[in-house]
């Protein structure tokens, strides 16, 4: 197979407020439209001191470049289920096979959450930092959610979902001291 040095556009589908499918459009005009009726997934990637491995994605993402972001963040391409996602998306991003390890589900948003689109979030545990896909992130940092919402604060650039996605299901205020 001949891979393209510019990514595949891929298609993704459209859904209802209730998530069900009705329709499909590519992801460059899912973004050109600035629609938030598709869906993806995020993943945190937490170790037993309560640290989230927080990734800087490369300079040649088409979105967010060099922003802090997710342990693994993608969408779910048109016919797959968030599951099928998730795991794919694990596995190209930071090399770990859900399959075969344990993960749960940490829930599920709409954009009616203030959120940019239909989102299932996912955590893993993992004490060591992931081996991690080169073309997606650049380097990685084990943070407590206070330490990371304290560089959001200081200007850091992430991606818009992380600090609202730390706030729900990592609240800083709930750290042990």
């Amino acid at each position: 197979m001949i891979h393209s040095p510019t990514p595949v556009d891929e298609i993704l589908d459209l859904v209802d407020s209730n998530d069900i499918v009705v329709g499909q459009k590519t992801r460059s005009e899912v973004y050109e439209q600035e629609l938030s009726n598709f869906r993806v997934i995020n993943v945190f990637v937490v170790n037993d001191r309560g640290e989230l491995w927080i990734p800087r994605r490369t300079a040649q993402k088409r979105i967010f470049p060099l922003h802090l972001d997710v342990s693994v963040g993608g969408h779910v391409e048109s016919g797959e289920n968030y599951e099928d996602a998730f795991h794919r998306e694990v596995l190209e991003e930071i090399n770990i096979d859900t399959r075969i390890t344990p993960y749960k589900l940490l829930g599920k948003l709409t954009p009616t959450d203030g959120i940019s689109a239909f989102m299932q979030v996912y955590e893993i545990k993992k004490n060591s930092a992931p081996r991690y896909n080169q073309e997606d992130f650049i380097e990685y940092f084990w943070l407590k959610p206070q330490a990371l919402m304290q560089k959001i604060a200081k200007g850091e650039k992430v991606k818009s979902d992380l600090p609202k996605l730390i706030q729900m299901f990592y609240p800083p205020q709930h750290e042990l001291a």
